[in-house]
């Protein structure tokens, strides 16, 4: 056991840890594919303890069904949170959050995140932890006024950017690279002498893309991608200045109609 892992689980009682373990186990029992990220993939790859309500689940939109059913099966209760991006099993006053996006609809959970995941043990439950590449991606975007998660970016910069493969992360984050680039920018500031975690390469290609810009007029559409970073900060301009919120326009897009592209299982 490393140093802090001990602490981990005195910080919680034996019935959550042991909600924990269970839904591990009937999620494994039942062939379901996940990836374990949260709290403790940050603690796998940064050594940085922080304790955690809850366990943090990473699946694909089409195993959540088959997740649902099997928990149901331990003794869960299921509960559809959000049909974009996150499902919670409840086990009495314990859960499991069930994740197959952010929750803006960006960092979808796909065959890459099963791919290049590790192998690694949650209270004693062989298990794959999430890429870190697709940590960043998902995180990236989680700038709420009550929650920020440039921090854990720059922690896991600092510890493992060495080994990343940084031509994905760039792909991952495609047309939203000036938050990738942002984040680079704080984790240059948070860790002066650790700069060369970042290849070279990156921050050129990076730093090309944003003087490409310099000297275009700004587009005629009045459009607003702070949305995609935060649900609140950016509702006045949406609602009362005539801004396009690409939120809820991407949310329209993924979700459709229906509003629900979720299965619903055995249990609805």
């Amino acid at each position: 056991m490393r140093p802090g892992e001990q602490l981990a689980w005195e910080k919680r009682s034996a019935g959550e840890l042991d909600a924990r373990g269970d839904a591990l186990r009937a999620l494994v029992r039942a062939n379901v594919p996940f990836v374990v990220a949260g709290a403790y993939a940050f603690f796998e790859y940064t050594g940085i303890f922080r304790d955690t309500k809850d366990l943090d689940v990473f699946l694909r939109r089409r195993d959540l069904a088959d997740a649902l059913d099997a928990l149901e099966e331990a003794g869960f209760r299921r509960h559809l949170e959000d049909p974009l991006w996150i499902a919670k099993a409840f086990k009495g006053e314990y859960y499991v959050d069930l994740i197959f996006s952010s929750g803006n609809g960006v960092a979808v959970v796909d065959d890459p995140w099963f791919v290049h995941a590790r192998q690694g043990e949650v209270m004693g439950v062989p298990v794959l932890f999430a890429p870190p590449e697709e940590i960043i991606w998902s995180k990236g975007f989680v700038c709420e006024r009550e929650r920020y998660d440039g921090n854990d970016v720059s922690n896991l910069l600092r510890a493992v950017g060495h080994e990343m493969d940084w031509e994905r992360l760039l792909a991952r984050f495609g047309d939203h690279w000036e938050v990738l680039l942002a984040h680079l920018l704080l984790y240059r500031y948070a860790f002066p002498g650790e700069r060369s975690q970042v290849p070279r390469w990156v921050m050129d290609e990076l730093s090309r893309r944003s003087l490409s810009q310099l000297g275009e007029e700004d587009p005629v559409a009045k459009t607003c991608r702070g949305t995609l970073l935060s649900r609140t900060q950016y509702q006045h301009v949406v609602e009362h200045l005539g801004y396009e919120d690409h939120r809820a326009l991407l949310r329209e897009a993924i979700l459709g109609e229906s509003g629900d592209v979720v299965p619903a299982g055995r249990g609805g």
